[in-house]
C-alpha cells in the first residue's frame, strides 16, 4: 500500500484539537536506538526532540522538546520524525493488530531499522561481517547503510558518532565510532480513531533537516522533511524479501564458513570475552595458584564458591604457625617427637579421598594481611604444595588466595616478588551488571535487585565513616537474607544505614505487578493505566527474576508498560535468565 506520510500539528498535540493518543499517553516520545544514534546531540536521554508541521509565525517551526514541552525552532534546523498516516480504516490489518496498555489499538506496518541487536548475536554479527559471510538483502538504508540477513533476521551496521557516551536498549553504553548492530523490525503504529490518524509510537529517525528555505511559511508539503518522509523513508518502509539460497548456494555457503573459521583459528582456540570466574576456574582447573585482589567486601570468597562450595577457608590473619603448619609433640612413651598435621589438612586430605574424582580448593583468606612469618609458610605450600616440609597436598587440590591491597587496608603486607609471581592474578571488580546477574543467579531478594537495578547501582555502596552502617555488595547479601527472614525492610537500616533504608522503604511501597500476578493474571488494563514512570520500572526490573519457562508470558505483559520497558526488560534477561 502506498502512504502519505505527514507530521501532527500544533493544535492536535498542544491545542484544543488535541488527539486523543497525546491527550492519553502525553507528548513525551521516546526514541529507538537509530534514530540516538543519528542524533549528534544524544547523550543519554531516551526521549527525543521531533517535528511538527506547524508554523508559530517568524518563519520558524513548532517541535515537541524532550520533556514534552512546546519548543519552537529554526526552520532549517534539524531534529527527530514522528511520522504520521491518514488513515479511516484499519481492517486491512486485521492480522497485525493489537491493544495498548492504554487501551488504543496498534497496527504492525512497514520495516525500519529500529534498536540494538543484543550482544550475543552483535557479536556473531561482527565475526559474520569480518569473514565476509553475511548476505545482503539487496536492501540499502538512505545512502549508506546496507541490509544484512541472519538466521532469519535482518540487521543494518551503524557507527555511533555522538561525542558523549551513548546509552542504548541492549544496556551497553557506545561511544564515537563504535559499530552498533541495529535489526530491522516491523514499525508500531498507534491508531486514533477520532483523528483517523496512524501515529508511530516513537521517533524513528533523527538529525533530520527540516526545510531548505530559512523561512518556512506553513506549507508542509514543500519542505525537505515532507520530501524525505515520502521519497526516501517511503522507500525505506517497503519490507525487503530474504534471500532463500538453492540447495548448492547453501551448501557451498557453509563449506566457505568452514573454510573461513579454520583460516582464521588453525589452532582450534576460542576467542572472546571472559569473566572474573571464568579466569579462577581455568587458573584451578590449569593447577595454577590463583590470587584474588580487591577491597574487602568484593565477594572474593562467593566467586571461590561457586566453584567449589565446601572448599576450606583458612584466614590467615588469625593463623598461627601451629594451626598452618601443624605441630610436633613429645611422646613420653617412645621419646620420639610426633609431627601432628593441621586440622584443615586433614579436612582436605579427607575431602580429596572421598571425591577423587573433584578438585578442592584450599582458600587462604586475607594472606596480606598476615604476618610475614605466616606469609612465608604460605608460600611453601603454594610453591612446593608441601605443608611444613612434611605433608603433601592431594593431587585433587587447588590452592587460591586473596586479600585487600596495600591501598584498601592499612594491616596489609605488601607481598615479596617471588611470592607474587606465584600467582595468576584477578583483580576483582564488583559492578552494578555483575552485581545483578550475580544476583539474579543466588537468589537475591526480587525487592533488593529491583531496588539497586532502578538506581542504576548508586546504592549498591555507600561511603564509609567507622560510626553508622554503610552499603556494600556483601551487606546487600545480608540484607537480602534478613529480608527473607522478617519480611520487614525497616530492619535494614542496622546494615546499610538509615538514609538508603528509608529510600528503599518506599521504593518498596509503590504499587507494582508482580510476577505472582503476571502468571495468574491478577491485573487489569486500568491497573496497568494508572502505573507511573518509576512504577513501570519497578515492575519491569522485578519481572526478570522470571525462570527461563516463563519469559514469554512475561515478556508479553511487559509488552503493554511500553516499547522502552520491553527494551529494559530484554536487556536484563537477554544476560541469562533465572533457572
Amino acid at each position: 500500500m502506498n502512504y502519505n506520510y505527514i507530521l501532527l500539528t500544533q493544535e492536535q498535540v498542544f491545542g484544543t484539537d488535541r488527539i486523543d493518543i497525546i491527550g492519553a499517553i502525553g507528548t513525551e516520545c521516546g526514541r529507538s536506538d537509530f534514530a540516538i544514534l543519528a542524533d549528534n546531540d544524544s547523550g543519554r536521554e531516551r526521549n527525543g526532540r521531533w517535528f511538527l508541521s506547524s508554523a508559530p509565525g517568524y518563519g520558524d517551526v513548532c517541535m515537541v522538546d524532550r520533556d514534552g514541552s512546546r519548543a519552537i525552532s529554526y526552520s532549517t534546523s534539524r531534529g527527530g520524525i514522528r511520522p504520521v498516516i491518514a488513515c479511516r480504516d484499519i481492517s486491512a490489518f486485521s492480522d497485525k493488530r493489537s491493544v495498548t496498555a492504554s487501551g488504543f489499538e496498534a497496527v504492525s506496518f512497514g520495516e525500519y531499522p529500529q534498536n540494538a541487536a543484543d550482544r550475543d548475536t552483535a557479536k556473531l554479527l561482527d565475526q559474520e561481517f569480518a569473514g565476509s559471510r553475511l548476505i545482503k538483502t539487496g536492501k540499502r538504508y538512505g545512502a549508506q547503510y546496507d541490509e544484512f540477513q541472519h538466521d532469519g533476521h535482518k540487521y543494518i551496521r551503524a557507527a555511533c558518532t555522538s561525542t558523549d557516551p551513548v546509552l542504548l536498549s541492549d544496556g551497553k553504553s557506545y561511544k564515537d565510532g563504535d559499530i552498533v548492530w541495529i535489526e530491522v523490525t516491523p514499525v508500531r503504529w498507534l491508531y486514533d480513531e477520532r483523528a483517523g490518524l496512524l501515529v508511530s509510537e516513537n521517533i524513528l529517525m533523527s538529525g533530520l533537516l527540516f526545510s531548505a528555505e530559512s523561512y518556512y511559511d506553513g506549507d508542509f508539503e514543500k519542505t525537505a522533511i515532507y520530501n524525505y518522509l515520502n521519497t526516501t523513508f517511503a522507500q525505506d518502509m517497503i519490507p525487503s524479501e530474504f534471500h532463500v539460497m538453492t540447495p548448492e548456494e547453501k551448501a557451498a555457503y557453509e563449506e566457505e564458513i568452514r573454510r573461513a573459521a579454520e583460516r582464521q583459528n588453525p589452532y582450534h582456540l576460542t576467542f572472546g570475552e571472559v569473566s572474573e570466574e571464568d579466569i579462577i576456574r581455568g587458573a584451578i582447573e590449569s593447577d595454577i595458584a590463583v590470587f584474588l585482589h580487591g577491597p574487602s567486601s568484593e565477594g572474593k570468597s562467593a566467586r571461590v564458591k561457586q566453584i567449589d562450595p565446601t572448599c576450606e577457608i583458612i584466614y590467615l590473619r588469625n593463623a598461627t604457625p601451629d594451626s598452618l603448619n601443624g605441630r610436633s609433640v613429645y611422646n613420653q612413651s617412645t621419646g620420639d617427637m610426633i609431627d601432628i598435621p593441621p586440622t584443615w589438612f586433614k579436612k582436605v586430605q579427607a575431602k580429596c579421598e572421598q571425591e577423587p574424582d573433584r578438585l578442592h580448593v584450599v582458600f587462604f583468606d586475607e594472606i596480606n594481611n598476615a604476618l610475614p612469618s605466616i606469609q612465608g609458610m604460605a608460600f611453601n605450600i603454594v610453591l612446593d604444595r608441601e605443608v611444613n616440609g612434611i605433608w603433601k597436598l592431594p593431587e585433587n587440590a587447588r590452592v587460591v588466595a586473596a586479600g585487600n591491597d596495600t591501598q584498601d587496608s592499612l594491616a596489609a603486607h605488601q607481598l615479596a616478588a617471588p611470592f607474587f609471581n606465584r600467582f595468576a592474578h584477578v583483580y576483582i571488580n564488583t559492578t552494578t551488571d555483575k552485581w545483578l546477574r550475580w544476583a539474579r543467579a543466588n537468589d537475591i531478594h526480587p525487592a533488593i535487585y529491583a531496588y539497586i537495578a532502578c538506581r542504576k547501582g548508586e546504592p549498591l555502596r555507600s561511603e564509609y565513616d567507622g560510626e553508622k552502617p554503610n552499603a556494600d555488595p556483601r551487606k546487600w547479601e545480608m540484607a537480602s537474607k534478613m529480608l527473607y527472614a522478617t519480611g520487614r525492610p525497616e530492619m535494614l537500616r542496622s546494615l546499610v544505614g538509615e538514609e538508603i533504608t528509608d529510600e528503599f522503604v518506599r521504593f518498596c511501597r509503590q504499587p507494582v505487578i508482580t510476577l505472582e500476578d503476571v502468571l495468574s493474571g491478577n491485573y487489569s488494563d486500568s491497573d496497568i493505566s494508572g502505573m507511573d514512570t518509576s512504577q513501570r520500572y519497578a515492575t519491569t526490573v522485578g519481572l526478570t527474576q522470571a525462570a527461563a519457562d516463563e519469559l514469554e508470558t512475561v515478556r508479553a505483559f511487559v509488552s503493554k508498560l511500553g516499547e522502552e520497558f520491553r527494551a529494559v526488560f530484554d536487556s536484563f534477561t537477554s544476560r541469562g535468565a533465572k533457572k
